[in-house]
């Protein structure tokens, strides 16, 4: 039965028990997070090149959500912002993170005259310390905890050791690996020595993870599967490509992502089964989720990668293709199979929720900008109306911008030109019919609101370069 869940009352949970009458037991919690995986590469999304039979499984078992979204259209605000259940504007890491070691600039005043006709704000090379992770959070409540895979979110003095995970599996500073195929730079990847020569890193990191989980399912534990994948460079293993080669499609023609959207999927379904064999399906929450949206062919920096539509441009866009995500929750007996929920939900919405469920209360010195879903995963769907926002003082495939989501209506406003543009995405999922022109009341509600974020999330601002030619 398919159980379509919208907005309604809001909803409490107490320690270890959930209002709607269901007991929790310290769940095992287990992220797996997908890099540049669009909205539309899995199956159970609609899509009929990728081969995704583990996701699909999974979203059959539990609840896929249909408007869930990346706190930002590149990944490491995103990262930071599924952690700590706080806005990038919050964190203040509002686009990539640059390697420290290759001491990229930092001063605004020697930027390159004439590159831009707007300075970007100065982006952290790290996530400080003093934010409060899921990892250090779950780690209180005496849970083991491990990161595998993508970081991206600081040097070695900010590694995953150091935010609350006792375990670091190939997390760093890179947002990508110098290699899918071993010897894949094992010296950028933390302990993750060399091992066979020609091992695809996906299928490696999956081995590591089912290791963790076989050595600490005595106790409750939080695995963070960060994976590099789908992320480039695009390399796939050839035997896998070739089932993709000979397949005819009109929007995705890049057979090797094919690949690695499929190894991925193995690598979830691998994860998935190990938990069912070790009896623990009942007592564990599996959240899969992306950092943002696909690659997509409106980008000016990429080959065409893949198609998000029917959703407009991709990775790096304020557009739907850049920040709308696939998103499922698992967890059998507590959440209805083959659930869909259209309840707009962020990353940011991750961390009240886990903290819920295992009866942690949330840090009283900060802003949570998340909410708590309980309600729309086990209590049939309700959740009270908000705003969702986005922040990009950047350059990335497009100029800075920042967006807010409200209902239907979806705002866009650009800085190089103070531009407008406003979207009914309930009736334009594809964003193709700008509104306004037409709707000068409902521009100027929502830009206020948005201003009036902006301002109270500390966002900062690109400037007008002084040396632009």
């Amino acid at each position: 039965m398919i159980r379509n869940i919208s907005y309604g009352l809001s909803f409490l949970i107490l320690p270890n028990i959930i209002s709607c009458g269901k007991e929790v037991v310290n769940p095992n919690i287990i992220i797996i997070y997908a890099d540049d995986l669009g909205w539309a590469d899995l199956g159970c999304y609609g899509a009929p090149y990728y081969n995704t039979p583990n996701l699909d499984k999974l979203a059959s078992e539990g609840m896929k959500f249909t408007n869930a979204y990346a706190n930002c259209a590149v990944c490491s605000p995103s990262r930071a912002s599924l952690l700590t259940g706080r806005y990038p504007t919050r964190h203040g890491i509002t686009t990539w993170i640059r390697e420290y070691s290759k001491g990229y600039e930092t001063d605004l005043s020697k930027h390159l005259p004439g590159k831009n006709k707007m300075l970007e704000p100065v982006n952290p090379f790290w996530m400080e310390l003093d934010e409060i992770t899921l990892a250090e959070v779950l780690k209180d409540k005496g849970y083991t905890t491990c990161h595998i895979g993508k970081w991206h979110l600081g040097p070695k003095k900010w590694y995953p050791d150091q935010q609350g995970f006792d375990f670091n599996i190939a997390g760093c500073e890179r947002g990508s690996p110098p290699g899918y195929f071993d010897p894949y730079g094992h010296e950028n990847l933390p302990n993750l020595p060399a091992r066979r020569e020609g091992e695809y890193l996906t299928d490696r990191l999956t081995e590591e993870a089912a290791a963790f989980i076989r050595n600490h399912s005595e106790k409750p534990f939080f695995l963070y599967m960060s994976h590099y994948a789908v992320h480039g460079p695009w390399e796939a293993k050839e035997e896998v490509i070739d089932k993709y080669r000979n397949l005819a499609s009109m929007d995705q023609l890049n057979p090797t992502y094919a690949a690695m959207v499929e190894s991925m999927d193995q690598s979830c379904g691998k994860i998935i089964d190990l938990v069912a064999e070790l009896g623990l399906s009942k007592n564990t929450l599996i959240i899969f989720s992306s950092d943002n949206g696909g690659v997509h062919g409106e980008s000016n920096q990429h080959e065409h990668i893949t198609s998000n539509g029917p959703l407009r441009a991709g990775k790096g866009w304020p557009y739907e293709g850049g920040i709308r995500v696939p998103t499922i929750f698992h967890w059998p007996g507590m959440i209805e199979a083959n659930s869909i929920s259209d309840v707009p939900i962020a990353g940011i919405d991750f961390f009240p929720t886990i903290c819920a469920l295992v009866g942690a209360e949330l840090p009283t010195d900060r802003p949570i900008d998340g909410l708590n879903l309980g309600s729309v995963l086990f209590c049939d769907g309700h959740m009270p109306e908000r705003d969702l926002y986005w922040h990009f003082p950047h350059y990335q495939n497009t100029t800075p911008y920042s967006v807010i989501r409200s209902g239907k209506w979806k705002l866009i406003k650009y800085y190089e030109n103070n531009s407008i543009e406003l979207f009914n995405i309930e009736e334009d999922i594809g964003e193709a019919r700008n509104l306004a022109g037409e709707m000068p009341e409902k521009v100027k509600e929502l830009t206020a609101r948005l201003q009036t974020w902006l301002e109270e999330t500390g966002a900062k601002f690109p400037i007008e370069n002084p040396n632009y030619n």
